[in-house]
């Protein structure tokens, strides 16, 4: 038995997220019937991240394991040949048994994207959120801050189901790195946010908690106090999920091996 890595990069625009299911088009549905015609067997494909729908990746890992005998660069020829172009394989190799995409990943890196500009440019309106009204960003920037380290996120969650549900109920997250910058046109406002693990929701419900704080709604130390009172209700709201990218996984090293 072979073990495989691929990284992926997605258009979630017109599908209904990473998780497969029935009768609708999904990322690892279309991924999977791909690699069943591939490799001639069943194959069970598992990701680092549920993208939920309408949430894009540059960069999405999954893993899977294998009979066949094609090399991870026909794997990935192949992929990119039969896959819809909103979906590409952007990195293909053989690693050993033990890594796993989503219990070997050791970091994750979200942007949600919020465009300041009057008129959404027709090329960007699938991949942001358009809010074009005042904002105290200075504010925005405090309260972003104060994501980081290790708290309860129930407050910034949804109610039930995380992406680590199958192994972990506690709704405990480390946060290394969260900011909030102007692009470097000037037209855009990204939230860029590094942890280990995250809750269904939570990064769209951040992102939605400092948009209150920047209309004037939440003060900055607010965030605190949402830790402790782990009341969804007095958060901001979930924001829309085309402004959101996974960006990046970044997995233990020490199962890769050589391709043949």
């Amino acid at each position: 038995m072979r073990h495989f890595k691929l990284t992926i990069a997605y258009d979630g625009t017109d599908f209904h997220g990473w998780q497969m299911q029935a009768n609708k088009p999904t990322i690892q549905g279309e991924i999977v019937n791909v690699l069943e015609r591939l490799a001639q067997e069943k194959i069970f494909l598992h990701g680092a991240g549920r993208t939920d729908a309408g949430v894009h990746a540059l960069g999405q890992v999954a893993s899977f394991k294998t009979q066949s005998g094609l090399s991870a660069q026909e794997f990935q020829r192949a992929l990119n040949a039969l896959l819809p172009p909103t979906i590409r394989i952007v990195g293909a190799e053989e690693v050993g048994p033990d890594f796993h995409a989503r219990w070997s990943a050791r970091r994750k890196t979200y942007r949600y994207r919020l465009y300041r500009g009057r008129v959404v440019p027709p090329a960007l309106w699938r991949y942001v959120l358009h809010y074009p009204f005042p904002l105290d960003e200075d504010a925005m920037r405090d309260a972003a801050a104060r994501f980081v380290g290790t708290h309860d996120f129930t407050a910034f969650a949804a109610s039930t189901d995380s992406e680590d549900q199958d192994r972990e109920r506690s709704a405990e997250r480390e946060i290394y790195s969260a900011e909030l910058a102007r692009s470097t046109d000037g037209e855009e406002l990204v939230f860029t946010v590094n942890g280990r693990s995250f809750l269904r929701y939570m990064v769209r419900k951040m992102v939605g908690t400092l948009l209150d704080v920047g209309r004037g709604r939440l003060k900055p130390e607010d965030i605190d106090r949402l830790y402790e009172i782990k009341d969804r209700s007095k958060a901001g709201p979930t924001v829309p999920p085309q402004g959101l990218v996974m960006v990046q996984v970044q997995h233990e090293e020490a199962w890769r091996i050589a391709d043949p």
